[in-house]
């Protein structure tokens, strides 16, 4: 498989099930400090903004060392992602196997419409959260896995549109139109233009790109 100019591997040939995020598995102690990191991270965020929160409020308000929150997610970076994780199986559950037009057996154009609106949906409810998963260091986004699913879907709506209205290069188009659902992008623009021109934008585009 090629690598783009970003040097992104394609993910072209590689089904969409197979790029979904595993829940992790771990020894049952892990998996309860796992749970009250999470359970406790989130509550901090939501009452006093994701950026305020420390690493250390973290570990203290979940009962764990700081050493085991550091060697299990790295940064805030890396909690923001443990914790989007859930949302996002929801999101790729649909997609593979809810009830259309998000999921199997809407027309192409009808499904990316559909997931580009669950999409924005989804990115608005966890906004700071998502920006900070995608920002933490360049080209973090891209690396997520979530992301790589997010673009096999739509490259693969891009590709099986009836012609003439098939993309003439799905991966690319993908990219382009996965760039304008980048939180800190939509984070900039939100209060200069309000959440129903860039609905209405976002779809704009996904015609222009089928």
């Amino acid at each position: 498989m090629a690598h783009d100019s970003n040097g992104l591997r394609s993910a072209s040939a590689m089904p969409l099930e197979l790029l979904r995020t595993p829940p992790p598995k771990e020894r049952a102690d892990a998996a309860r400090n796992r749970v009250a990191v999470l359970e406790a991270a989130a509550r901090l965020f939501a009452e006093k903004g994701v950026e305020a929160v420390s690493m250390d409020q973290v570990a203290a308000a979940a009962g764990v060392g700081k050493g085991t929150l550091f060697r299990r997610f790295g940064d805030k970076s890396g909690l923001a992602v443990a914790l989007l994780d859930t949302r996002e199986r929801v999101l790729q559950e649909a997609i593979l196997h809810g009830p259309p037009p998000l999921g199997p057996g809407a027309p192409a154009g009808e499904r990316l419409a559909a997931f580009l609106d669950a999409y924005f949906d989804y990115l608005l409810e966890h906004l700071a959260l998502v920006r900070m998963s995608e920002t933490a260091t360049p080209g973090a986004r891209y690396r997520i896995g979530a992301y790589r699913f997010w673009h096999r879907h739509v490259a693969i709506l891009l590709a099986t549109a009836p012609a003439p209205a098939t993309a003439p290069d799905p991966d690319q188009a993908a990219h382009a139109l996965l760039a304008a659902l980048a939180a800190d992008h939509v984070a900039a623009l939100l209060p200069e233009l309000g959440e129903q021109r860039m609905r209405t934008g976002l779809l704009h585009l996904a015609h222009s790109a089928m």
